[in-house]
């Protein structure tokens, strides 16, 4: 199938993604609402919580789930955000890989290298930083680097976010990771 016709038949909303997934996928289908809404619990903003849904959306590679999450939060978020969720979603591919493997050889010399990548969009995202540094959280539990997971968390728990809130975007990672999956079997 070509781009432009996933493009054509991919779900516009949440509502139609919930659709999409298959009947083995219900309990996906059941948290999809459940975690793509504001939760007081978790203080963190709508516009945070989507913009976390729409970093995790285009971690996962999966176009019928962008499509969906990105029609689902087209209202809610500013075209800033949207570009930074797309920002995360690509400077932690790589960050995740080069900070995962360092660790992974076990060399601490390794570790202490510099990495000598450009990584400026993290420290300018064009967003307000501990919102970045919540979409780059979400992606990087998609992405499994337990090196950026505890930095990230360091961060956003630094500058206020509660343990909740780092709970929630984990939550949102899952769920759209296990949607994502769903879409591909």
């Amino acid at each position: 199938m070509s781009a432009q016709e996933i493009a054509a038949n991919a779900p516009q909303n949440l509502e139609a993604l919930r659709d999409a997934l298959p009947d083995f996928a219900k309990d996906i289908r059941l948290n999809l609402s459940a975690v793509i809404k504001e939760d007081p619990g978790s203080a963190l903003a709508l516009n945070q919580v989507h913009g976390i849904a729409l970093a995790s959306a285009y971690a996962t590679r999966n176009p019928l789930l962008v499509a969906a999450i990105a029609g689902e939060t087209a209202s809610t978020l500013s075209p800033e955000e949207v570009n930074a969720a797309k920002a995360a979603a690509t400077i932690m591919a790589m960050s995740n890989i080069y900070y995962r493997s360092t660790y992974m050889t076990g060399d601490d010399e390794i570790g202490r290298l510099p990495a000598g990548l450009r990584m400026n969009v993290i420290g300018n995202p064009g967003i307000d930083k501990i919102t970045f540094e919540l979409y780059a959280l979400a992606v990087s539990a998609i992405n499994g680097c337990s090196a950026c997971i505890a930095a990230h968390n360091k961060t956003v728990q630094d500058h206020g976010v509660s343990k909740v809130g780092v709970q929630h975007s984990f939550r949102i990672a899952a769920v759209l990771n296990a949607a994502a999956q769903a879409l591909s079997i």
